[in-house]
């Protein structure tokens, strides 16, 4: 199969074009104990509507540096990764452009992030985000300030996801150089993966008991 890439954004914040083979499987590996990764990396693509039947699509990755999680590095540099979303700059002149944005991050959002992205998303209603994780940070405790940072970001909308084979499979071919090196699962991916969508289902459950109280009080029952 012929997989044509996105355009990638040419600007100088990207680390590189693409990920090394060996990083990228070093980092986004879904192990049970992922000792020694202290990084994250971030691959993302933004897409931006150009015309009524058009978009643009743009992509690259960033990693967490020295008193900055990636997360806030990429709020960071919104303005030159999604211009004319606050209404200057871009084909759109003082004309709010509307953004969707997926992140592909190696470990789940931690729970100051989750709430600066919460707080962030609520005055930028132009901005859609979409995530899919490798490995839940800190989420063992039942009382872990990351899960209610995770039900907080559903609550702000972000459609939060564990990555599964095909996700894998699209960052090899997407944000990787492969070269023609085809994407080959490690011991445990598919497991690891099904055990991790259900621990995160389990984490946004009582988001969605929530939702359904406040139903059921609108209605008076």
């Amino acid at each position: 199969m012929n997989h044509k890439r996105p355009k990638c954004l040419n600007i100088s914040l990207l680390l590189s074009v693409l990920l090394a083979q060996k990083k990228f499987i070093y980092h986004y590996k879904n192990m049970r104990w992922a000792r020694g990764r202290h990084e994250t990396y971030l691959c993302f693509v933004i897409k931006r509507r150009v015309g009524p039947d058009s978009l643009s699509f743009d992509f690259g990755h960033l990693r967490n540096r020295t008193g900055c999680h990636v997360e806030l590095l990429f709020l960071r540099h919104l303005g030159a990764l999604c211009p004319g979303l606050w209404g200057t700059g871009g084909a759109g002149g003082g004309v709010r452009l509307s953004y969707s944005i997926t992140w592909f991050c190696s470990w789940s959002p931690c729970s100051a992030c989750s709430h600066r992205l919460s707080d962030f998303l609520s005055r930028t209603p132009n901005l859609r985000l979409r995530i899919f994780v490798s490995r839940l940070y800190f989420c063992d405790p039942e009382d872990s300030l990351e899960r209610e940072g995770l039900r907080m970001l559903k609550r702000a909308g972000v459609n939060i996801t564990v990555m599964s084979y095909k996700d894998y499979f699209y960052c090899w071919e997407t944000f990787v150089a492969r070269r023609k090196t085809g994407f080959k699962a490690w011991d445990g991916l598919h497991h690891n993966s099904v055990r991790l969508a259900r621990k995160l289902y389990r984490i946004l459950q009582p988001c969605e008991t929530e939702d359904l109280r406040d139903a059921f009080t609108l209605l008076g029952l």
